[in-house]
């Protein structure tokens, strides 16, 4: 496979090196750039342990390939060796018993640093949800959590408080390209990249149909689902980017798994058919760090069941990929789509009744908790048959 040059800022320093296209930020910084302190444990993004910061957000630098990040400002461990509150961070872990083997301790050090920066006011609760990317096999988390709080607690400055940029990060587009004076300046950013699937092509994705029963009559029930400004609502992490024009759609969609966001930008176009109470939607979206990609579909309906109640059915087919793709397996899928349905349900109705939507800002979809949830689901369902 051909190289191509990569350039980003790395722990303060402009670098620059070739690599081929495949190869993973985590490898292009201990192979090429020698910086060791980034660990790589099961390459596969789960154990947190390559955790590393692109442009502020925490990273998994093993599933997040180095040619994104052209242009970026990474920051590994080593790169924080100056760092004042670093310096806390360390030398509360080591005062708690934060580690022992040291293994996952890089990637547990980068997410307490965002943790103690972006919450402040954080106790012990939010920040084992916080810590949920991050696996140790050693310490049972106690100390690491009281090693955070305790700098918390400890009035660090309150400039080192100051939250860190978490702005959608531009990789792969002309600006940085052009900076980084890479041939890289025609790769199209994540929106221009978003061209709208072929729904034929969507016929042999995997499919899923759902139905929910909602609370409120059928035409709030439609009122609501054919005003792309109102159902974004009720979807946790949407929001629209731009106003709806036409059945022109352009927004994004945030998830969360631990400390990882991803944030899916991308286009949609909706058809309503007001006289059947149905509708279509067809879009992709693209998280530019991770250069995962995901096409839908998705068919609904809402009839009426009984005076005052409806029935919404959805048919839904999908395809991802890229390196989160191994979170789209069907089985997984499904048990997550009845947990967000319900989600959803519930904010429809909330909002019905008056009630505005559930939250004023978009949250993001916590992965990890519905990865719990449905793989609980599936267990009980493989040993009670339920």
């Amino acid at each position: 496979m051909t190289e191509i040059d990569i350039g980003f800022t790395l722990d303060g320093a402009p670098v620059r090196g070739r690599a081929e296209p495949r190869t993973h930020l985590a490898d292009f910084i201990r192979e090429e750039m020698l910086r060791t302190g980034t660990h790589l444990g099961c390459e596969q993004g789960v154990c947190g342990a390559c955790t590393v910061f692109v442009d502020g957000r925490p990273t998994r630098s093993c599933i997040t390939l180095a040619a994104s990040c052209q242009g970026a400002d990474v920051r590994t461990v080593e790169g924080f060796d100056d760092d004042a509150l670093m310096r806390r961070i360390r030398e509360a872990f080591s005062r708690h018993h934060a580690l022992q083997c040291g293994y996952c301790t890089p990637g547990m050090l980068t997410t307490a640093y965002d943790i103690v920066r972006r919450l402040p006011d954080a106790d012990a609760a939010p920040i084992r949800r916080e810590l949920s990317g991050n696996l140790c096999r050693c310490t049972g988390y106690a100390g690491i959590v009281a090693a955070i709080e305790d700098v918390l607690a400890n009035d660090p400055p309150a400039a080192a408080l100051l939250p860190m940029p978490r702005s959608v990060p531009k990789a792969g587009s002309r600006e940085r390209a052009a900076r980084a004076g890479s041939d890289v300046a025609s790769t199209p950013s994540a929106l221009e990249a978003a061209a709208l699937p072929d729904a034929a092509s969507l016929e042999d994705a995997p499919h899923l149909t759902r139905s929910v029963t909602l609370a409120i009559g059928v035409e709030d029930a439609w009122a609501l689902l054919s005003s792309p400004e109102r159902i974004v609502t009720c979807v946790p992490g949407a929001s629209l980017t731009e106003p709806s024009k036409d059945g022109a759609l352009t927004g994004q969609i945030l998830v969360a798994v631990g400390p990882i966001k991803a944030i899916f930008a991308g286009r949609g176009s909706v058809t309503f058919d007001a006289d059947r109470r149905r509708g279509s939607l067809i879009g992709r979206g693209r998280d530019a760090l991770s250069r995962t990609a995901l096409d839908g579909k998705l068919d609904f309906v809402v009839a009426e069941t009984d005076p005052g109640s409806c029935r919404l059915d959805l048919d839904m087919r999908y395809r991802l990929a890229g390196p989160l793709s191994q979170f789209g397996r069907p089985e997984l899928v499904a048990e997550i789509a009845d947990r967000l349905l319900a989600e959803v349900a519930t904010a429809i109705e909330h909002e019905v009744r008056g009630g505005g939507s559930v939250a004023e800002a978009p949250k993001p979809i916590n992965g990890f908790t519905l990865m719990v949830l449905a793989l609980k689901a599936m267990l009980v369902k493989v040993f009670t048959g339920r």
